[in-house]
């Protein structure tokens, strides 16, 4: 509670004290304890300080970015509402900027739906399965044609075989006849007489000179090889000699189809070896586009969240751009602020305007230039309180309808001063004056004059009353902590007794009966009653206290 409202309490209490005491002072009898009551209302803690009612007089407004005036809807005098335009730029370039972001977000929202919405996981799952089912068609087929090649080789490997043995054979043969045909017949077989389908010579009378012995040396050369002359003058035939061109036929055949077969056994081999080699190639490529399709699958899995991410990130950036390109479309649109009177204007449809600035010392959430400040700088380069109209400002109003007060306070009492708090304001001037207001503001640092650390407020009346002036004094009550409709006790009825806070209720026969409550929060007149107390009970004041 501070000096001021402590003071303010005291000597609303001693002015009813002594109501009471002077309606008693004629009479010769004792007068009665003071009284209070148990009621419900209102229960605050509150800061005072003291400043001066400002009137919002001017403000000076200008457009955030430089531009070239489209319009001017409004002239020196004009009479102005909250919100209502007062002058365009030409929005043209900035229009083609916003629809390009708007183009930018579009394209970013269909690209995080395309990926949200996306199939690449079941794709690459899809692949999968299939590469798998490939590899098991490629070991299946390289396992039929090994199988059909193992056979083949086998089957050749077996006639070649088969060949040799039948080549053998036939050399065999060949052999023996040949050794049968060089030792003779196995028997004497007399051949019949050669049949000719010439008839016979005649023969020729035998000379004396050849004999008998001529005739048959003639006959023995005219026999066939491998045959002998027999007894009864016959030839003897042996049936191996006759053998051997056929056997020698056969010999020759027989190594043509062995060599036949050792081709064919060759070229099975040959193909066996490379399909298997074909084989395994086809069986690890498949393999590998198995691997492959895992690897796609894992990532799958593992990017489509990370792009996602990824992707509403650019998203929300998009949402950004468009945000910003948005405003500087806006801001070619300047608004009245607060209902006002077009005092300045500097600049007419086609001109070229500059951004607006400003340094003048504010207060704290408002156009109010500090009190300090504002006696000494005379404003900033954007106009202030002491800057003169349309100094260096687009359009300039003035005559708005409604008082602030910037207040200081001190370093305890600022601590618990808050934004949207509640304020009551009395006016020196204007006595029975009550008018509500609240808290604006209050700086986050503190200014040192005269060696003392001040933090200004800004104080907003929500009435206006005919009576407030611009410069008048003002004090500014602002409810720090309040409870409303809650059951309260005059503070000053309160005391302490052995740690507990004790009314004095006045008894049935007017004796004080002490009865200890529990109290929630202490304000600077009441204290809230949480129980032990009723509404309507009278009490008494803690006799010898001070009213003073």
């Amino acid at each position: 509670m501070s000096r001021t409202t402590r003071r303010r309490t005291r000597v609303t209490l001693s002015v009813a004290v002594l109501a009471v005491v002077g309606a008693t002072a004629c009479t010769a009898e004792q007068p009665p304890p003071p009284t209070l009551r148990v009621d419900r209302g209102t229960v605050a803690t509150s800061v005072s300080a003291s400043g001066t009612l400002v009137a919002i007089t001017e403000q000076n407004l200008g457009f955030p970015q430089a531009g070239k005036l489209a319009e001017v809807l409004v002239g020196v005098g004009t009479r102005v509402e909250p919100g209502q335009v007062l002058a365009r730029l030409d929005d043209f370039a900035l229009r083609q900027t916003l629809e390009q972001r708007h183009a930018g977000l579009a394209q970013q929202q269909a690209q995080l739906a395309k990926i949200r919405n996306g199939n690449s996981v079941e794709a690459a799952q899809a692949t999968l399965e299939q590469a798998e089912k490939i590899l098991d068609a490629t070991e299946d087929q390289a396992e039929a044609t090994n199988n059909a090649n193992y056979s083949a080789t086998d089957r050749a490997e077996k006639q070649l075989e088969f060949d040799r043995k039948v080549l053998d054979q036939a050399e065999h043969r060949l052999e023996a006849d040949k050794r049968a045909c060089g030792s003779g017949p196995p028997k004497t077989t007399t051949p019949p007489p050669p049949v000719s389908s010439q008839p016979a010579p005649a023969e020729k009378p035998s000379s004396g000179l050849l004999g008998t012995g001529g005739s048959q040396s003639a006959t023995a050369d005219a026999a066939p090889a491998g045959s002998q002359t027999g007894s009864g003058g016959g030839l003897v035939a042996n049936p191996a000699c006759d053998r051997i061109p056929a056997d020698k036929q056969a010999v020759t055949d027989a190594k043509r189809v062995v060599l036949s077969s050792e081709t064919a056994l060759d070229t099975a081999e040959q193909r066996q070896n490379v399909d298997e080699a074909a084989g395994r190639l086809s069986i690890e490529n498949a393999r590998q586009s198995v691997v492959t399709a895992k690897n796609e699958v894992d990532s799958a899995g593992s990017d489509k969240p990370a792009d996602t991410s990824a992707q509403e990130a650019a998203v929300r950036d998009a949402e950004a751009q468009v945000a910003l390109a948005q405003r500087d479309v806006d801001n070619t649109v300047l608004r009245a602020p607060v209902a006002a009177v077009v005092s300045a204007v500097n600049g007419a449809e086609g001109e070229y305007v500059g951004a607006a600035t400003g340094t003048t010392a504010l207060a704290p959430g408002s156009s109010a230039a500090l009190p300090e400040i504002a006696a000494t700088s005379g404003g900033g380069a954007g106009g202030g309180a002491g800057a003169a109209p349309g100094g260096g400002a687009f359009i300039v109003l003035n005559n708005i309808d409604s008082f602030q007060l910037v207040v200081p306070f001190e370093e305890s009492d600022a601590a618990r001063v808050a934004a949207n708090q509640r304020v009551e304001i009395t006016v020196d001037a204007v006595p029975d004056l009550r008018a509500p207001a609240t808290v604006l503001a209050i700086a986050p640092s503190g200014n040192s004059t005269t060696g003392v650390v001040r933090y200004y407020a800004t104080i907003v009346l929500t009435e206006n009353d005919d009576r407030l002036r611009d410069g008048q004094t003002a004090l500014a009550d602002v409810m720090v902590q309040s409870v409303d409709n809650v059951l309260r006790a005059p503070s000053a009825a309160t005391r302490t007794d052995a740690g507990r806070l004790v009314v004095d209720v006045r008894g049935p026969d007017g004796a004080p009966v002490p009865t200890p409550f529990q109290a929630g929060l202490v304000g600077d007149e009441y204290t809230e009653v949480v129980s032990g107390l009723t509404e309507g009970q009278e009490l008494l004041l803690p006799q010898g206290q001070s009213t003073t």
